[in-house]
């Protein structure tokens, strides 16, 4: 592919990342895609037959840097545990807060079309199971040693998830209880990184 072609296509996927996120798949239109590409309606469909395969791309590539971002943090077993889980955390939510309407969207997209969830359950899967194997292994064995509490690494990565996501996703409500704390959006999610951190560790020491 010759490089003004890539810079096309590159254009489509982030001008339909843009409308998927603010519009999810029902509302988007690939005739508002095409038109912030800067591109005709039948170049994007030349690149992309279909509204349904531009979704995937971008559904599959926000997967892929997901899951290349917890995997490389979590993946370092020269590291001692603590600190993996350390990087781990502090990698998801640096993830998140650089696609924070992405929880909101992937959340509204399975109760408004429940036929995607299997799709989206086995892409998550994937990077799942084998990061989860590998955590539980390592978190079996150092409370074996007497230096963590026992922990099932499926209800860690939930705390983990759960810890991370719900500031996004729940932003507007949290901003007019919070008053003050909040006023700061770049300070709150920087306070609220660090608290992420330290109650998963605090999860993990020995009481």
């Amino acid at each position: 592919m010759t490089k003004p072609a890539r810079n096309k296509e590159q254009a489509i996927l982030e001008a339909a990342e843009r409308e998927f996120l603010d519009k999810g798949f029902a509302g988007a239109r690939t005739t508002s895609i095409a038109e912030a590409a800067g591109v005709t309606h039948a170049m994007l469909h030349y690149y992309f037959r279909t509204k349904e395969q531009l979704f995937e791309r971008i559904l599959d590539e926000k997967t892929r840097l997901m899951s290349q971002s917890v995997l490389t943090a979590f993946g370092q077993p020269d590291l001692p545990l603590q600190e993996r889980i350390r990087d781990g955390v502090e990698s998801h939510f640096d993830f998140i807060a650089a696609n924070p309407d992405l929880p909101r969207f992937i959340v509204n997209e399975v109760f408004s079309r429940p036929e995607r969830y299997e799709a989206m359950r086995r892409r998550i899967r994937t990077i799942a199971e084998g990061l989860m194997h590998d955590i539980q292994q390592e978190l079996d064995a150092s409370a074996a040693r007497g230096e963590t509490e026992p922990v099932d690494a499926r209800m860690l990565l939930l705390d983990i998830i759960s810890l991370n996501v719900f500031p996004f996703i729940g932003f507007h409500i949290i901003e007019p209880v919070f008053g003050d704390l909040s006023g700061d959006r770049e300070h709150f999610f920087g306070m609220r990184r660090a608290e992420n951190v330290e109650i998963i560790l605090r999860r993990l020491k020995k009481a």
